[in-house]
């Protein structure tokens, strides 16, 4: 798929900020990207690694991985990073290939901040360079290695 992103970055034709958090035979668990710009810690990308658009087309068994995957990484923002709420979505608009955000909301956050897209705009949000991404990454790895369900 030639012009799939999610495709492309997972047959290594694209290099994206982090490292890898979790990879099984149905899914990818990365942090997003954003071209070179301070990225918010603890936006993490969960991906379908076949090329299906949306959630209507996953097998049962990607159904689970995608299911049991969503809730461990949400529990390791939780106990790793000590996020207070975790927001998931899927939209598919700008990029159809399944793909799962879960956006993490930490204490302090004023409310008038509070969703997925205006965490981003609150002075105070955790922002950090490709260094402190593929140290959240790992943090994240690790707590999931030692809590496997």
């Amino acid at each position: 798929m030639g012009d799939c992103f999610i495709c492309d970055k997972h047959a290594g034709n694209i290099e994206t900020s982090g490292a890898v958090i979790y990879e099984d035979e149905h899914v990818y668990v990365g942090h997003i990207d954003r071209d070179g710009r301070p990225n918010y810690l603890g936006h993490i990308m969960i991906d379908l690694k076949r090329h299906a658009p949306t959630l209507a087309d996953l097998t049962i068994e990607e159904a689970k991985a995608f299911g049991v995957t969503m809730a461990r990484v949400s529990k390791a923002l939780k106990e790793s990073e000590n996020a207070e709420h975790i927001y998931s979505f899927v939209s598919g608009n700008a990029v159809p290939h399944l793909h799962m955000h879960l956006v993490a909301r930490y204490p302090g956050t004023p409310q008038e901040y509070w969703g997925p897209s205006e965490v981003y705009d609150w002075e105070g949000a955790p922002m950090g360079d490709n260094d402190e991404v593929v140290r959240l990454c790992g943090r994240l790895r690790d707590y999931m290695e030692e809590h496997s369900v």
